[in-house]
């Protein structure tokens, strides 16, 4: 599955150059992640002066940004709610600011650089009456944030609803000729982006860090990890962060997609927003816990059936899904990778909104690299007074992981088989063993995770491995796609 937006591109990976790996030396900065956050912060640095590379695992955008469903902005669904339920009103206050800056630095860039990019109202609606309360939350939390946003009854598409809250003049873009551009900027001011270049370790000295790669090291005085969630198991964030996948689709639809962005306050949840001036519609949804669905297939035929029953002759042409990682606290989490030392500094938990959240993000890092500061920066923090609010969420998240790997073994251990179809776990001895048959051949790989030893569990929309601990996930021959592993899995 490839999205429309890295359809776009496809064929066209010439656009970036620079120096090579080979002509690399030692970085003020590297940020490790070629998305959003990672670029934007590169060239926010690069331009003050620094000497910075950006290192990327496969190549710019192909991870979340690069399969995001394009939208920018300040609505966000419901989750001004949830943050107005978890904390005082000031950061509620100062997430949306961020967000508002984030937004509003993204949309000047692209104004800059004639990049295309589309504006209309955002609605959050409810499907059915058991949504309205959660509408009328939102309304209230964006209300008391600052955000013209109004009540209204009536929506202009087909799907059914009850009540929705909107708001005037938010943003939808292709995101890749977004962070192409980024990219050429950051070379231009001296910085360097290096893709197909896996970072797998990273050792602290005393002055400097050095990033290991199967290719060989590069050294930098300070470490961005912009990598989803981060690769290193210092600080624990893959114990305090969750990742969902969620799918999408591109399709044509006949007379034209609705002109504004919707999504929906209650289950199942449904996004739509209109491309390719109007001709097309592309819908998202379906999210899940990674690793933890008995089919992503039926998620995926799922969209495609609803989208067919509300919009008649809606013909897909693209489909994908990403992979979002949601915070404890909902918010993000921006800064040192441990308390108290700004060697190695993270961001993540951007909750399916990174495109005005990755830029708020690269602004704070920047900010704080260069001895600046935002002032709305208290709702981007790693470690702050508002993670005391973590530990019942922290509890939850953390025993269902030990669930999971509770199941995960002990199937395997009694010899039950997991999986469907061409793909299957058996166990050998007492290994796990993960069997995929394609056309007559079979690929064998150990169904352990080597991040923290978790059994992982088919995907069969993406034909992928993927670990329902953390959210790792492998390719059938096992090549590591994403997630905090930072290993392939070894094959058999």
């Amino acid at each position: 599955m490839s999205s429309l937006w890295l359809d776009h591109v496809a064929g066209h990976r010439g656009a970036v150059t620079g120096r090579s790996w080979d002509e690399r030396g030692r970085y003020d900065t590297v940020v490790v992640g070629a998305g959003v956050t990672g670029l934007i912060t590169g060239l926010l640095l690069a331009r003050a002066g620094q000497h910075v590379a950006v290192v990327e695992a496969r190549t710019i955008g192909a991870v979340t940004t690069g399969n995001t469903t394009g939208k920018v902005s300040v609505l966000q669904g419901t989750r001004l709610a949830e943050i107005g339920r978890r904390h005082a009103s000031h950061i509620l206050r100062s997430y949306v600011e961020g967000n508002l800056e984030g937004q509003q630095w993204l949309l000047r860039y692209c104004h800059d650089r004639e990049i295309p990019v589309g504006t209309a109202p955002d609605f959050t609606f409810a499907q059915t009456e058991s949504g309205v309360d959660a509408v009328r939350a939102q309304y209230t939390a964006a209300r008391s944030a600052g955000l013209p946003v109004r009540l209204v009854p009536e929506l202009e598409i087909p799907v059914p609803h009850v009540d929705a809250v909107t708001i005037d003049d938010q943003a939808f873009l292709d995101p890749m000729p977004v962070l192409h551009a980024v990219a050429r900027d950051l070379i231009t001011h001296g910085g360097d982006v290096f893709e197909h270049r896996r970072v797998t370790s990273v050792r602290t000295l005393v002055r400097f860090h050095v990033l290991s790669t199967p290719d060989g090291d590069i050294e930098a005085r300070r470490v961005v990890l912009a990598t989803g969630t981060p690769i290193l198991d210092r600080g624990g964030f893959f114990a305090r962060l969750k990742a969902e996948r969620s799918y999408a689709a591109a399709f044509r639809v006949p007379g034209g997609a609705p002109g504004g962005m919707y999504l929906t306050a209650d289950q199942p949840t449904r996004s739509l927003r209109p491309a390719e001036a109007g001709r097309v519609l592309v819908v998202g949804g379906n999210g899940h816990d990674v690793g933890r669905s008995t089919s992503p297939q039926a998620a995926v035929d799922d969209l495609l059936a609803w989208t067919g029953r509300h919009f008649p002759g809606a013909t897909p042409t693209h489909r994908w899904s990403a992979q979002d990682y949601s915070s404890l606290n909902a918010l993000p989490y921006v800064g040192p990778l441990v308390p108290g030392s700004d060697g190695i500094l993270i961001a993540t938990g951007y909750g399916k909104w990174g495109l005005s959240n990755g830029v708020a993000a690269g602004l704070v890092l920047a900010g704080r690299i260069l001895g600046g500061h935002m002032r709305w920066g208290e709702a981007f923090q790693s470690y702050s007074p508002t993670q005391l609010f973590d530990l019942p969420a922290a509890v939850k998240a953390n025993g269902e992981v030990a669930v999971e790997m509770v199941a995960g073994w002990g199937d395997a251990l009694v010899g039950r088989q997991r999986g469907q179809g061409r793909a299957r776990i058996v166990r050998e001895g007492l290994l796990p063993v993960g069997e995929y048959t394609s056309d007559g051949h079979t690929e064998r790989v150990c169904a352990v995770c080597p991040h923290l030893g978790g059994v992982l569990r088919w995907n069969d929309a993406e034909a992928s491995w993927d670990c329902p601990l953390h959210g790792s996930r492998f390719t059938a021959g096992g090549t590591l796609l994403e997630g905090p592993a930072t290993t392939d899995l070894r094959r058999l």
